[in-house]
């Protein structure tokens, strides 16, 4: 094997370190839910960047390396500000509907980024891609059922959120093509956390020691949940990683009947079960196609 061949696949190691990824997520959301409405959500948001800056210390001399041009500084700003305002939206709703809703309609994510990439990218959309996308939309409707019991402020608030977060990733595409990665992230925790500065300071409730402590384990969580997703990615192919993504919505579920008393709904079951069809189907096309995708791999919160 040369050097400029690829890491041989190991599916075990990528499937377990998936597992692990899915768990991280989950317990973020389980603290976001116990830490419950107390905190203001744009307040709960910023604490949580605030805190995580912490990890930023050994990507320092990247940053520092790095030329910030007009255009890279405008584009590290706008996505900033987006994402800043799609964690607000996802703290908020996280306080406001039941776990398994909220995880069924986080993946309409990768959905939302691929409508954009054709917007706003040029990407061309076969007839196959359009179908999915239709198929994941019918689930969100059955999940949210306008007209047959009430919409609340929540799931607008998720959808919002999946809408922003799709809108994050595209701005990161491009950014992605210009800066070394650990840059990408490391000025996205910057921006957000100056982005959700105001609106934490005008509903600012002072929080406690407990209230601080969740936080700051919402963002080793975090950021230990997009490390050992990058550790699945790069010990297996995606079509083998993908489908334990999903595993989430299952500890979503049980969690929220377990620990705080929600119910099972089946619509939302169904409901997710087309999302997730939708999104495994736009992967395996792009993994048969063996082109360069704008869609995500993977529909873990962006948090």
């Amino acid at each position: 094997m040369t050097s400029l061949d690829p890491p041989p696949a190991r599916p075990v190691a990528g499937i377990l370190w998936m597992l692990l990824t899915g768990l991280c997520f989950v317990g973020m959301t389980a603290l976001v839910k116990f830490l419950g409405p107390r905190v203001p959500a744009p307040e709960a948001a910023f604490l949580r960047y605030a805190l995580g800056l912490v990890f930023l210390l050994p990507v320092l001399r990247p940053i520092f390396n790095t030329r910030f041009t007009r255009r890279r500084i405008g584009l590290f700003a706008a996505r900033g500000i987006l994402h800043a305002g799609g964690v607000m939206l996802w703290f908020y709703a996280m306080t406001q509907i039941p776990l398994a809703e909220l995880t069924a309609l986080n993946y309409l994510s990768p959905v939302f980024v691929t409508i954009g990439a054709a917007v706003f990218l040029g990407e061309q959309l076969a007839i196959r891609r359009i179908a999915a996308i239709t198929v994941a939309l019918i689930g969100a409707i059955i999940i949210l059922r306008p007209g047959f019991r009430e919409v609340a402020p929540g799931h607008l608030a998720m959808i919002g959120t999946a809408t922003v977060f799709g809108g994050s990733f595209l701005l990161a595409k491009v950014l992605a093509d210009d800066v070394p990665p650990a840059v990408v992230v490391s000025m996205l925790s910057i921006w957000v956390t100056a982005g959700l500065a105001p609106f934490a300071l005008a509903v600012w409730v002072t929080p406690t020691l407990h209230e601080l402590t969740m936080l700051f384990a919402v963002a080793c969580f975090a950021t230990a949940g997009h490390f050992t997703m990058t550790l699945a990615l790069r010990a297996a192919p995606i079509m083998v990683t993908q489908p334990v993504t999903f595993l989430q919505l299952v500890w979503a579920m049980a969690l929220g009947v377990v620990v705080f008393g929600e119910t099972l709904d089946i619509w939302v079951i169904l409901g997710a079960a087309l999302i997730l069809v939708a999104i495994s189907f736009i992967t395996w096309r792009e993994a048969v196609v063996r082109r360069r995708s704008v869609t995500p791999t993977t529909p873990a919160t962006k948090v």
